[in-house]
């Protein structure tokens, strides 16, 4: 039977149909545009999104397993269509704070109401529960290619930022080994790193300076409001910077754990990405 990939076009479920047709596991793919899809052939390509919900019942006939990207608006009604179609496992991309009190902006509400709901439906769930992205850097991309230079607050912020392909590898691994149900699994990268030390591996990748220019939490916090950032999600995203500036965190060694290899540096990220800061 196919595993299904929800938002098989997204950031992590585009990586999870690559990893699974590497597995040799039969992959159907979820996207609302097949035709742009550029999914890989060994794929079944099928139309349908989470947030409409009346095209699921087609994309979940005769699967046992489903990666499920979060959509907090319509997940009730994915879990009653996965029951009816007799979906045995699902697999959840939630996020490291999904079980904290909840507050505005922050993205932890909505990986709770998905999680919440995929164990009340009854499946064999696991919830793969990621930190920083890696990726979330690319924001930096454009002052560094015009000015050499990134400007933000909390440059010793020291997080454990994650690249996109190891959580997909942790997925597709999960999806098709025994031994996951019921766990909650906290992803991070193999190393904790600040930011200044992330603009200087971009700047090492680049082979030029790069320097890093240290705002107060309130300049900031305009800067990504001006930017089109709501208040309260910049609030809250620098919370997360001044927690971790004064609490660094730690690997969790999850990653390597499960899929046997080490998790890839942002070293290597930035020598992967150089392009779009070039």
């Amino acid at each position: 039977m196919p595993v299904l990939v929800t938002g098989a076009t997204g950031n992590v479920g585009r990586l999870v149909v690559d990893e699974l047709v590497e597995l040799g596991t039969p992959v159907r793919a979820l996207t609302v545009s097949p035709r742009k899809a550029a999914l890989p052939e060994e794929a079944e390509v099928v139309k349908g999104y989470l947030g409409r919900p009346e095209t699921l019942p087609a994309a979940l006939a005769g699967v046992e397993s489903v990666y499920l990207a979060p959509l907090a608006a319509t997940v009730h009604e994915f879990t009653e269509l996965a029951r009816q179609a007799g979906v045995r496992r699902v697999v959840v991309l939630s996020g490291s704070n999904a079980d904290e009190e909840p507050r505005p902006g922050s993205s932890g509400v909505d990986f709770a109401i998905v999680e919440r709901a995929v164990e009340a439906a009854g499946f064999e769930w696991t919830h793969l529960r990621p930190g920083v992205f890696m990726n979330n850097t690319l924001g930096w991309a454009e002052a560094i290619r015009t000015e050499g230079v990134v400007r933000a607050a909390y440059g010793d912020a020291t997080q454990t930022p994650i690249d996109l392909s190891d959580i997909a590898a942790v997925a597709a691994r999960v999806l098709v080994e025994d031994g996951h149900v019921g766990a909650k699994y906290t992803l991070s990268g193999p190393e904790a790193i600040t930011q200044i030390e992330q603009v200087e591996a971009i700047g090492a990748a680049l082979g030029r300076p790069v320097r890093f220019h240290e705002l107060s939490r309130a300049q900031a916090v305009r800067e990504w409001v001006s930017a089109g950032v709501p208040a309260d999600i910049a609030d809250w995203l620098h919370d997360g910077f001044a927690e971790t500036a004064a609490h660094p965190q730690v690997p969790t060694g999850v990653v390597e754990k499960l899929i046997g290899r080490p998790g890839k540096t942002y070293a290597k990220w930035a020598k992967d990405n150089v392009e779009a800061f070039r």
